[in-house]
């Protein structure tokens, strides 16, 4: 069944993003855990493609601001994340929040200002119950 979102839709092109692949480490053996540990919310992040990835030519992979990888966008967000990417629309991207199998962040294409939803343990009502959900849905 559908429910409409009870909170406001921020745009199209501003999504609460997935950063899998935290448990490898880098070329450079920093950790990626670590690093995302390291990450506050609402820093900045950097999205870079990986044309070359011997495993998906359309990666997306994500930095800190630190400039150390957290790891990659899921493969199901890429080719739409990428094609804004190769296309050279300028974005914000920040870190939202850490997770136990994912980083969470924040990015917006175009125009317009980012975001970021509430803080999950600040949220006063559970919209899932109402059929919606802050986490994805934005402000």
């Amino acid at each position: 069944m559908f429910y409409l979102p009870i909170r406001r839709l921020t745009s199209p092109r501003e999504l609460s993003l997935a950063v899998v692949g935290l448990d490898y480490l880098n070329a450079d053996k920093s950790h990626r855990r670590f690093e995302m540990d390291l990450c506050d919310r609402g820093e900045r992040i950097t999205l870079a493609r990986e044309p070359s990835n011997k495993h998906d030519k359309r990666a997306v992979a994500v930095f800190s601001a630190r400039g150390i990888q957290l790891g990659y966008l899921t493969a199901e967000r890429c080719g739409l994340i990428g094609g804004w990417l190769d296309n050279s629309e300028p974005y914000v991207a920040v870190f939202q929040e850490p997770g136990r199998t994912a980083a969470i962040i924040r990015v917006r294409f175009g125009a317009g200002e980012l975001c970021l939803p509430p803080d999950r343990d600040d949220l006063v009502t559970d919209w899932s119950e109402e059929g919606g959900d802050a986490f994805d849905w934005g402000c």
